[in-house]
């Protein structure tokens, strides 16, 4: 079993909260829909798309020997960003020792505008490639409430363009090895596994929403609507409700009685948005989302059908409120 999946099934909901508390929702039904999504996924993937048994159109490309000029553009850029990284660790260890020297400041500005020409070299001039967010999200920092704000150190923003590198040579070293030399040089710059939810506080929930956000981005595409509401109804629980905790009770506005695990999943969404975390976005959940605790059984026939307008809703309203905690995406 799916560690993930024996995560759920253990506490029987997805949200996380420092009591460990559950929802009064079961995760029986939702676990064995997602076991039959991987069934499907692996048999799909042991097929292949052009029905022969283990290929598939990835391994095909894979095995494709990578274009000469290719390989030479590879080797070059990595080689560039070796020269960036030495140079960046340099000057953060001498802007360490004399943070106000102003030939080193200048420098350190010098660096940086080089970065920034080959990070836009990288990805072909597109701010939308997953690079060029890396870069500009390197600048930004987080006030004591969450919220994104420009100004962070001078060091702390050459250890992160010093992390985005790294990455653009990770990726660039995949590239070569595996031999892929479909595409163009900005797109074959494959983006690492997806990130969306740093700015949850706790980092072992920031795994499981993750992974929970795959899932129901799935089921929508599958047409299981009822499983697509409720991760997504799940996901947006489980981050509000970090957000809270991370503000703390006493600094909540108008705070109902008892603990944060103790609130409803409508109070919770009130409360957090009281007390600035969230817009309004919220208003727009339809109404079978906002109880969607009390439907844990799907086969019972009095619990209401939910339809792909209603889900898609749901994961929209899920997005807003992912901007809403992160300001910087």
């Amino acid at each position: 079993m799916h560690p993930r999946i024996a995560w759920l099934l253990t506490r029987r909901n997805i949200y996380w909260s420092t009591d460990r508390t559950t929802c009064p929702q079961d995760f029986n039904t939702l676990i064995s829909r997602r076991q039959a999504l991987v069934s499907k996924a692996r048999q799909a993937k042991q097929t292949g798309p052009f029905g022969i048994s283990g290929i598939s159109r990835k391994a095909v490309t894979l095995r494709m020997p990578i274009d000469t000029s290719l390989r030479a553009q590879i080797e070059t850029n990595i080689a560039h960003l070796e020269t960036l990284i030495g140079r960046g660790r340099a000057v953060r260890d001498t802007l360490a020792r004399d943070p106000d020297n102003r030939s080193t400041i200048a420098l350190t500005r010098a660096w940086q505008e080089d970065c920034g020409v080959t990070i836009n070299q990288l990805s072909g001039g597109s701010k939308s490639h997953w690079l060029a967010r890396s870069f500009s999200q390197a600048f930004l920092m987080r006030s004591p409430e969450g919220q994104a704000v420009e100004g962070a150190p001078p060091a702390e923003i050459i250890s992160r363009l010093l992390g985005v590198l790294e990455q653009a040579i990770a990726s660039l070293s995949g590239i070569e090895n595996s031999g892929n030399s479909s595409g163009t040089f900005s797109a074959s710059l494959e983006a690492p596994a997806p990130r969306r939810f740093e700015f949850v506080h706790n980092p072992e929930l920031r795994t499981i929403v993750e992974e929970a956000y795959t899932d129901s981005r799935r089921a929508l595409d599958e047409g299981d609507y009822t499983l697509a509401l409720k991760t997504s109804c799940g996901i947006l629980e489980a981050i509000v409700t970090d957000a809270l905790e991370h503000k703390g009770l006493g600094a909540l506005a108008a705070a109902p009685a008892g603990n944060i695990a103790d609130w409803s999943f409508n109070t919770r969404l009130a409360v957090a948005e009281r007390a600035g975390l969230i817009r309004n976005g919220c208003a727009r959940l339809p109404a079978i989302a906002r109880t969607y605790r009390d439907h844990a059984d799907e086969e019972n026939s009095s619990t209401p059908k939910v339809s792909e307008r209603e889900a898609r809703q749901a994961g929209q309203v899920l997005h807003v409120v992912m901007r809403d905690l992160d300001p910087g995406r």
